[in-house]
Protein backbone atom coordinates (compact mmCIF):
# COMPACT_ATOMS: atom_id res chain seq x y z
CA UNK A 1 0.00 0.00 0.00
CA UNK A 2 1.29 3.43 -0.95
CA UNK A 3 1.98 5.51 2.18
CA UNK A 4 -0.22 8.57 2.59
CA UNK A 5 1.43 11.86 1.82
CA UNK A 6 2.18 13.87 4.95
CA UNK A 7 -0.29 16.70 5.33
CA UNK A 8 1.01 20.29 5.78
CA UNK A 9 0.54 21.70 9.26
CA UNK A 10 -1.88 24.64 9.68
CA UNK A 11 -1.75 27.06 12.61
CA UNK A 12 -4.22 29.86 13.36
CA UNK A 13 -3.03 32.69 15.61
CA UNK A 14 -4.98 35.44 17.36
CA UNK A 15 -3.69 38.88 18.26
CA UNK A 16 -5.79 42.01 19.06
CA UNK A 17 -9.09 41.34 17.30
CA UNK A 18 -12.72 40.30 17.71
CA UNK A 19 -12.21 36.70 16.41
CA UNK A 20 -14.50 37.41 13.44
CA UNK A 21 -11.97 36.30 10.84
CA UNK A 22 -11.28 33.04 12.67
CA UNK A 23 -15.04 32.46 12.74
CA UNK A 24 -15.07 32.97 8.96
CA UNK A 25 -12.85 29.89 8.72
CA UNK A 26 -15.20 27.89 10.96
CA UNK A 27 -18.16 29.15 8.91
CA UNK A 28 -16.71 27.40 5.85
CA UNK A 29 -18.57 24.29 7.11
CA UNK A 30 -18.42 21.76 4.23
CA UNK A 31 -15.29 23.40 2.81
CA UNK A 32 -13.66 23.12 6.24
CA UNK A 33 -14.02 19.35 6.12
CA UNK A 34 -12.17 19.30 2.80
CA UNK A 35 -9.48 21.60 4.21
CA UNK A 36 -9.11 19.38 7.27
CA UNK A 37 -8.60 16.44 4.93
CA UNK A 38 -5.71 18.16 3.18
CA UNK A 39 -4.16 19.99 6.13
CA UNK A 40 -3.36 18.97 9.66
CA UNK A 41 -4.95 21.64 11.85
CA UNK A 42 -2.17 21.74 14.41
CA UNK A 43 -2.88 24.92 16.38
CA UNK A 44 -6.28 26.62 16.45
CA UNK A 45 -7.33 27.62 19.97
CA UNK A 46 -10.69 28.93 18.75
CA UNK A 47 -11.63 25.43 17.60
CA UNK A 48 -9.63 22.99 19.74
CA UNK A 49 -7.37 22.78 22.79
CA UNK A 50 -5.26 20.12 21.07
CA UNK A 51 -1.85 21.47 20.07
CA UNK A 52 0.69 19.90 17.74
CA UNK A 53 4.14 21.44 18.05
CA UNK A 54 5.59 23.41 15.15
CA UNK A 55 7.13 24.31 12.86
CA UNK A 56 4.03 24.98 10.77
CA UNK A 57 3.70 25.04 7.00
CA UNK A 58 0.89 27.62 6.87
CA UNK A 59 -0.01 30.15 9.55
CA UNK A 60 -3.13 32.31 9.47
CA UNK A 61 -2.69 35.39 11.66
CA UNK A 62 -5.70 37.40 12.82
CA UNK A 63 -5.44 40.66 14.75
CA UNK A 64 -3.09 43.59 15.16
CA UNK A 65 -0.01 44.05 17.32
CA UNK A 66 -1.39 46.20 20.14
CA UNK A 67 0.20 45.03 23.41
CA UNK A 68 3.86 44.72 24.51
CA UNK A 69 3.71 40.91 24.74
CA UNK A 70 2.60 40.79 21.09
CA UNK A 71 6.01 42.03 19.93
CA UNK A 72 7.91 38.86 20.82
CA UNK A 73 5.00 36.56 20.05
CA UNK A 74 4.67 37.72 16.44
CA UNK A 75 8.38 37.12 15.94
CA UNK A 76 7.89 33.60 17.28
CA UNK A 77 5.05 33.03 14.81
CA UNK A 78 7.34 34.01 11.94
CA UNK A 79 10.11 31.71 13.17
CA UNK A 80 7.71 28.77 13.39
CA UNK A 81 5.99 29.36 10.04
CA UNK A 82 7.01 28.68 6.46
CA UNK A 83 4.13 30.75 4.99
CA UNK A 84 2.33 33.54 6.87
CA UNK A 85 -1.09 34.78 5.75
CA UNK A 86 -2.41 37.90 7.52
CA UNK A 87 -6.22 37.80 7.56
CA UNK A 88 -8.61 40.68 8.14
CA UNK A 89 -8.51 44.43 8.65
CA UNK A 90 -6.80 44.16 12.05
CA UNK A 91 -3.92 42.08 10.70
CA UNK A 92 -3.54 44.05 7.47
CA UNK A 93 -4.23 47.63 8.63
CA UNK A 94 -4.36 47.77 12.44
CA UNK A 95 -8.15 47.40 12.64
CA UNK A 96 -10.71 49.57 14.38
CA UNK A 97 -8.35 49.70 17.37
CA UNK A 98 -5.97 51.53 15.04
CA UNK A 99 -7.98 54.67 15.78
CA UNK A 100 -5.72 54.99 18.84
CA UNK A 101 -2.94 55.92 16.40
CA UNK A 102 -4.53 59.34 15.96
CA UNK A 103 -4.72 60.12 19.68
CA UNK A 104 -2.99 59.41 22.98
CA UNK A 105 -4.21 56.01 24.18
CA UNK A 106 -3.35 56.94 27.78
CA UNK A 107 -6.17 59.50 27.73
CA UNK A 108 -8.77 56.81 26.99
CA UNK A 109 -7.71 53.85 29.11
CA UNK A 110 -8.98 55.39 32.41
CA UNK A 111 -12.35 56.10 30.77
CA UNK A 112 -12.85 52.45 29.82
CA UNK A 113 -11.20 50.34 32.50
CA UNK A 114 -11.89 50.35 36.24
CA UNK A 115 -8.22 49.55 36.94
CA UNK A 116 -6.21 51.29 34.23
CA UNK A 117 -2.93 50.49 36.00
CA UNK A 118 -3.19 46.81 34.95
CA UNK A 119 -3.64 47.59 31.26
CA UNK A 120 -0.59 47.27 29.06
CA UNK A 121 -1.01 48.79 25.62
CA UNK A 122 1.32 49.99 22.91
CA UNK A 123 0.97 53.57 21.73
CA UNK A 124 -0.17 52.30 18.33
CA UNK A 125 -2.06 49.34 16.91
CA UNK A 126 -0.09 48.13 13.90
CA UNK A 127 -0.55 45.51 11.16
CA UNK A 128 1.38 42.27 11.16
CA UNK A 129 3.50 43.41 8.21
CA UNK A 130 4.94 46.23 10.34
CA UNK A 131 6.78 43.63 12.39
CA UNK A 132 7.51 40.57 10.25
CA UNK A 133 7.62 39.65 6.55
CA UNK A 134 4.13 38.53 5.48
CA UNK A 135 3.71 36.26 2.47
CA UNK A 136 0.14 37.31 1.67
CA UNK A 137 -2.58 39.57 3.06
CA UNK A 138 -6.32 38.97 2.85
CA UNK A 139 -8.38 42.08 3.54
CA UNK A 140 -11.84 42.37 5.03
CA UNK A 141 -13.76 42.95 8.25
CA UNK A 142 -14.36 40.09 8.45
CA UNK A 143 -12.67 38.30 5.57
CA UNK A 144 -14.67 36.59 2.82
CA UNK A 145 -14.65 32.88 3.60
CA UNK A 146 -14.64 31.96 -0.09
CA UNK A 147 -11.52 34.06 -0.62
CA UNK A 148 -9.92 32.28 2.33
CA UNK A 149 -10.74 28.87 0.83
CA UNK A 150 -9.27 30.05 -2.49
CA UNK A 151 -6.03 31.14 -0.83
CA UNK A 152 -5.69 27.85 1.09
CA UNK A 153 -6.46 25.87 -2.06
CA UNK A 154 -3.88 27.87 -4.02
CA UNK A 155 -1.30 27.20 -1.31
CA UNK A 156 -1.96 23.47 -1.39
CA UNK A 157 -1.63 23.36 -5.18
CA UNK A 158 1.35 25.68 -5.45
CA UNK A 159 -0.37 28.35 -7.54
CA UNK A 160 -1.15 32.03 -7.25
CA UNK A 161 -4.57 32.70 -5.66
CA UNK A 162 -7.23 34.28 -7.85
CA UNK A 163 -8.29 37.30 -5.82
CA UNK A 164 -10.20 40.32 -7.19
CA UNK A 165 -8.30 43.55 -7.75
CA UNK A 166 -11.37 45.62 -8.62
CA UNK A 167 -13.53 47.84 -6.44
CA UNK A 168 -16.89 47.30 -4.77
CA UNK A 169 -18.47 49.24 -7.67
CA UNK A 170 -18.05 46.25 -9.96
CA UNK A 171 -19.77 44.04 -7.42
CA UNK A 172 -22.66 46.52 -7.38
CA UNK A 173 -22.94 46.31 -11.17
CA UNK A 174 -22.88 42.50 -11.04
CA UNK A 175 -25.79 42.56 -8.58
CA UNK A 176 -27.73 45.08 -10.65
CA UNK A 177 -27.70 47.69 -7.90
CA UNK A 178 -28.64 51.29 -8.50
CA UNK A 179 -25.65 53.45 -7.50
CA UNK A 180 -26.49 54.99 -4.12
CA UNK A 181 -23.84 57.65 -4.71
CA UNK A 182 -25.18 58.91 -8.03
CA UNK A 183 -28.90 58.20 -7.61
CA UNK A 184 -29.37 59.12 -3.95
CA UNK A 185 -26.39 61.31 -3.08
CA UNK A 186 -25.25 58.90 -0.37
CA UNK A 187 -21.51 59.09 0.43
CA UNK A 188 -20.08 55.71 -0.56
CA UNK A 189 -16.49 54.44 -0.41
CA UNK A 190 -17.22 51.75 -3.00
CA UNK A 191 -15.12 53.38 -5.76
CA UNK A 192 -11.94 53.17 -3.63
CA UNK A 193 -12.65 49.99 -1.65
CA UNK A 194 -11.39 46.52 -2.46
CA UNK A 195 -14.04 44.02 -3.57
CA UNK A 196 -14.90 40.99 -1.48
CA UNK A 197 -18.06 41.74 0.49
CA UNK A 198 -20.45 41.33 -2.45
CA UNK A 199 -21.56 44.97 -2.11
CA UNK A 200 -23.66 44.23 0.96
CA UNK A 201 -24.24 47.80 2.16
CA UNK A 202 -25.11 49.38 -1.22
CA UNK A 203 -27.52 46.49 -1.83
CA UNK A 204 -29.51 47.84 1.12
CA UNK A 205 -29.26 51.49 0.04
CA UNK A 206 -26.36 52.30 2.35
CA UNK A 207 -22.98 53.65 1.36
CA UNK A 208 -19.94 51.39 1.48
CA UNK A 209 -17.97 51.75 4.74
CA UNK A 210 -14.67 50.53 3.32
CA UNK A 211 -14.60 47.26 5.30
CA UNK A 212 -12.27 45.62 2.76
CA UNK A 213 -9.75 48.43 2.75
CA UNK A 214 -8.38 50.44 -0.18
CA UNK A 215 -8.30 48.82 -3.59
CA UNK A 216 -5.20 48.94 -5.77
CA UNK A 217 -4.37 52.54 -6.78
CA UNK A 218 -7.43 54.17 -5.16
CA UNK A 219 -8.07 57.80 -6.10
CA UNK A 220 -9.27 58.89 -2.68
CA UNK A 221 -8.54 62.58 -3.30
CA UNK A 222 -10.86 62.66 -6.32
CA UNK A 223 -13.64 60.88 -4.42
CA UNK A 224 -13.32 63.27 -1.48
CA UNK A 225 -13.46 66.26 -3.82
CA UNK A 226 -16.66 64.88 -5.38
CA UNK A 227 -18.18 64.35 -1.93
CA UNK A 228 -17.29 67.90 -0.95
CA UNK A 229 -18.38 69.65 -4.15
CA UNK A 230 -21.43 67.61 -5.14
CA UNK A 231 -22.74 66.36 -1.79
CA UNK A 232 -21.50 69.20 0.46
CA UNK A 233 -19.85 66.72 2.81
CA UNK A 234 -17.89 68.62 5.48
CA UNK A 235 -14.23 68.17 6.31
CA UNK A 236 -15.06 66.52 9.65
CA UNK A 237 -17.42 64.09 7.90
CA UNK A 238 -14.73 63.24 5.33
CA UNK A 239 -12.34 62.58 8.19
CA UNK A 240 -14.74 60.11 9.77
CA UNK A 241 -15.48 58.37 6.48
CA UNK A 242 -11.87 57.27 6.11
CA UNK A 243 -11.35 56.44 9.79
CA UNK A 244 -13.22 53.24 10.44
CA UNK A 245 -12.16 49.60 10.10
CA UNK A 246 -9.16 50.37 7.90
CA UNK A 247 -8.10 53.74 9.31
CA UNK A 248 -4.48 52.56 9.40
CA UNK A 249 -4.34 51.48 5.74
CA UNK A 250 -1.93 53.85 4.00
CA UNK A 251 -4.33 55.28 1.40
CA UNK A 252 -7.16 55.82 3.89
CA UNK A 253 -4.85 57.18 6.58
CA UNK A 254 -3.25 59.70 4.24
CA UNK A 255 -6.62 60.86 2.93
CA UNK A 256 -8.07 61.29 6.41
CA UNK A 257 -5.07 63.35 7.47
CA UNK A 258 -5.70 65.84 4.66
CA UNK A 259 -9.06 66.66 6.26
CA UNK A 260 -7.79 66.94 9.82
CA UNK A 261 -7.82 70.36 11.37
Amino acid sequence: MKPRKKRPKLAVWKFASCDGCQLSLLDCEDELLAIAGELEISYFVEASRAVVKGPYDLSLVEGSVAAPHDLERIQQVRRLSKFVLAIGACATAGGIQGLRNFADVKDYIPLVYARPEVIEALEQSTPISAHIPVDLELQGCPINKRQLVEVVSAYLHGRKPALPAHSVCLECKMRGNICVLVAHGTPCLGPVTHAGCGAICPSYQRGCYGCYGPKETPNTASLSAWFSQQLEVTESELLRLFRTFNAGAAAFRQESETHER
